[in-house]
């Protein structure tokens, strides 16, 4: 079961499930599955050998972050075990420890209560997507310019992360995995321009740095992931060529 079938990660997630030959069932609120209310859940988990969990909160602030994960989190496992089921599979961000803020302290309750309960689980933590320069860029707009937020980044295409989380679902529980970042170092900002130019739209993106730990977080470089973690090999050229193509 893959709950967030219809987003970023998910599609890719069904996509390669389906590819490798696994039955999946899609779970979203267009299936008539409320993860954040528990409707339709536990017939949606019934019978399931392994849940993967790619629901992305719907804003980055911090309260509606950590209500939304905590209350999707917990319906998932509660109805995993009700079921039976053998695996939870989810997936986070490197680098957050200690960011209790914004979207990431909603990332942190998640993996808290995943490495908390009897369910057994995998845990990814990858950095951020490719698809991030859309967000951005669609989020900052104003007439011929985007005002980007400064951030240091090593994205990563969120096709390889699901590719990832399959191979986990395969593999079985594996707790916490090594983590996956990005092939290479890249500003937002930059990823906004090279976004825009692929496009052919004429915005101009301004970087500005703003207050706060989240923001902090992002331009710091902590969010890259270290020496130790696996390392994707798609370029973010390759992504636009591959999305623009």
């Amino acid at each position: 079961m893959v709950a967030g079938a219809t987003g970023t990660v998910g599609r890719h997630v069904v996509r390669v499930a389906e590819a490798r030959g696994h039955d999946v069932v899609r779970v979203s609120r267009a299936t008539g599955v409320d993860v954040v209310s528990g409707l339709g859940l536990d017939a949606a988990v019934r019978g399931a050998d392994a849940v993967v969990d790619v629901l992305n909160a719907p804003s980055i602030l911090k309260q509606p972050a950590v209500a939304f994960v905590t209350a999707t989190t917990r319906n998932l496992l509660a109805a995993e075990a009700r079921a039976g089921t053998a695996h939870h599979v989810a997936v986070s961000v490197v680098g957050i420890d200690g960011v209790e803020a914004g979207y990431y302290a909603g990332k942190l309750a998640q993996e808290r209560l995943v490495t908390a309960s009897a369910v057994p689980f995998s845990l990814l933590r990858a950095t951020q997507f490719h698809e991030f320069a859309e967000v951005i860029l669609r989020q900052t707009r104003r007439g011929r310019v985007a005002i980007v937020p400064s951030a240091l980044l090593r994205p990563v295409a969120a096709s390889e992360v699901a590719e990832r989380l399959v191979l986990a679902v395969e593999d079985g529980p594996g707790g916490r995995l090594r983590e996956l970042t990005g092939p290479r170092d890249e500003r937002l900002a930059d990823l906004v321009r090279r976004l825009a130019a692929a496009e052919g739209d004429p915005v101009h993106p301004i970087e500005v740095r703003l207050p706060g730990t989240y923001w902090r977080a992002q331009r710091s470089g902590v969010l890259r992931g270290g020496p130790d973690a696996d390392r994707g090999t798609i370029s973010f050229e390759e992504w636009l060529a591959a999305r623009t193509g």
